[in-house]
């Protein structure tokens, strides 16, 4: 049995349907990647696995569980945190007190405290007073996977977290990937850097107009593969 799945989920936003059908699963320790253009559901589906988008119970199952109609704060609690595009900071609120707003939604002890959070990204530590919006773009997106981590989750999920940022500053972001999956995540990461997706998933699936095109580990995916799923064949 999977950690996490996606079962025929369908989602979208008023009569606009933005998931058709997807099927996904992750299993402990794994790491999934969902690459796709823009447009392609990638955020739509993040979204409906958080419980920020409500869908038919059976649509989503962690650990055998039917949870795709819970609300996000049940989610967070049930051990599922996101990181969401454009990272979502709180502009009133220090770099510290957005870190622990992450820990409200967690029940019990973990291995995620403010402590390791300062030791995975040592420059919070040292601007932990000043506004979190305040930081440049990559240490708000380290501020952003802290919050989601304090809540020490079972699944982590990352949407498009290298969105904007430097190459240089996306390196240290994925740096810290291993640290969290030995600290008991599995992590799905949502990219459109296909070659960034490559290098840290066990599997990829690529989607395109709300459905899964392509799956598979990336030693397995061909570049012309990648690239119809991604944009669709030449006609």
């Amino acid at each position: 049995m999977s950690l996490l799945a996606t079962h025929d989920l369908t989602a979208g936003y008023g009569d606009f349907q933005a998931l058709f059908g997807v099927d996904i699963a992750l299993d402990e320790g794994e790491t999934i990647a969902i690459i796709g253009a823009n447009g392609a559901g990638k955020t739509t589906l993040m979204r409906s696995i958080a419980g920020v988008l409500r869908n038919a119970p059976q649509m989503v199952t962690f650990e055998g569980r039917q949870v795709g109609a819970l609300p996000a704060d049940e989610i967070v609690g049930l051990g599922i945190a996101m990181v969401p595009e454009g990272r979502k900071l709180f502009p009133s609120l220090s770099v510290e007190e957005n870190l622990l707003i992450g820990a409200h939604g967690r029940s019990g002890n973990g291995y995620w405290s403010l402590q390791r959070i300062y030791d995975l990204f040592p420059i919070l530590k040292e601007k932990r007073r000043v506004p979190g919006t305040s930081l440049s773009g990559g240490q708000q997106q380290m501020v952003a996977i802290g919050r989601a981590l304090i809540s020490n989750p079972r699944v982590l999920l990352c949407d498009e977290i290298s969105l904007g940022l430097a190459p240089v500053v996306i390196r240290d972001i994925y740096a810290a990937l291993p640290q969290i999956q030995e600290a008991g995540a599995a992590v799905i990461v949502v990219e459109q850097d296909i070659g960034q997706a490559m290098k840290v998933a066990d599997r990829v699936h690529c989607m395109m107009e709300g459905r899964v095109t392509l799956s598979g580990a990336p030693s397995d995916l061909s570049r012309d593969a990648i690239h119809n799923a991604y944009f669709g064949a030449a006609a």
